[in-house]
């Protein structure tokens, strides 16, 4: 099996150009369920052909059992299916012990987002014309006006950035690119920013061709926009909870809340599936049916 594992994790790098977070994501599956074969079922050094379906729904039970959450369970049993299709693809086993089962029901937990008013307010709060204000001012701009995910946020390279069409050019999962679209805020907030690191006695700095640095002049980590992130909140005085993630769904709620067309959300959001994207939809029919509720006289 972890021979098996390590060629399965080759070929998600390699041949699918998945992310560090992807692949590292597989292997703690994957090498989970290893575990539990060896220590839970007295398997040593078991092999993929050892794996039967009952062995996975126990396998399943002892992660309900350990209180892991339905999620988990059900990426768990994912990250199985993925690893014995592609066994059976190469031919390393002739049936997947995976066939025919369910995951458990998932929760629909709806996406947090922010209002409008309290976006306004995190958006004002880096302030000065220090250059990491103005770096500040331009990363939280661009997060809330292009829906980015953070990863694809610090992988900007200023060539990605067209100024006269105000689009950038976005590497999201699985290296599929895509054009987001800027507004004139977070245009003129990048553009002020680069100006001021064109200007500064730092080659390092002023030469990158990544837009977010750090101060020792490297790219800006998803980590350290995070934090960040929870410096402008409590400046703000807003949800210490918010993610950078949130500006994500921030983006997409308000678009649809304004009548955007799903389809045209779904693209700019790099969504796959219309499916994913739908989930939007879930919230502004609740608001709608809250107000709703709360105006009408026959609610």
């Amino acid at each position: 099996m972890r021979l098996a594992l390590a060629a399965f994790l080759r070929h998600l790098a390699l041949e699918k150009n998945a992310s560090e977070y992807t692949i590292k994501s597989y292997r703690e599956d994957l090498t989970q369920t290893i575990g539990f074969m060896e220590n839970k079922l007295g398997v040593a050094q078991p092999r993929p052909e050892q794996l039967s379906s009952r062995q996975v729904r126990a396998f399943l039970a002892w992660l309900n059992d350990q209180g892991y959450s339905r999620a988990t369970v059900a990426r768990r049993l994912a990250s199985l299916r993925s690893l014995f299709r592609y066994l059976q693809r190469h031919g390393k086993i002739e049936r997947d012990p995976t066939d025919g089962l369910k995951g458990p029901k998932q929760e629909q937990n709806l996406p947090h987002f922010l209002t409008q008013n309290h976006m306004d307010q995190l958006l004002q709060a880096p302030c000065g014309d220090s250059l990491f204000s103005l770096r500040d001012k331009a990363l939280l701009e661009t997060l809330y006006s292009a829906g980015l995910r953070v990863s694809e946020l610090v992988a900007l390279n200023q060539d990605d950035l067209d100024f006269g069409d105000g689009t950038a050019v976005v590497r999201g999962k699985g290296k599929k690119e895509r054009l987001a679209l800027l507004g004139p805020p977070a245009l003129k907030a990048v553009e002020a920013y680069l100006q001021a690191r064109a200007g500064v006695n730092n080659a390092k700095i002023r030469d990158n061709p990544a837009i977010f640095l750090n101060k020792n002049g490297t790219r800006l980590t998803t980590r350290s926009v995070g934090r960040l992130l929870t410096k402008y909140l409590a400046i703000a005085g807003l949800d210490a909870q918010t993610t950078p993630h949130t500006l994500r769904h921030t983006f997409a709620t308000h678009l649809l809340d304004a009548g955007a067309d799903i389809r045209g959300v779904q693209e700019l959001l790099g969504h796959s599936s219309l499916g994913t994207t739908q989930i939007y939809t879930h919230v502004t029919t609740k608001r709608l049916m809250d107000s709703y509720n709360k105006a009408h006289p026959r609610a």
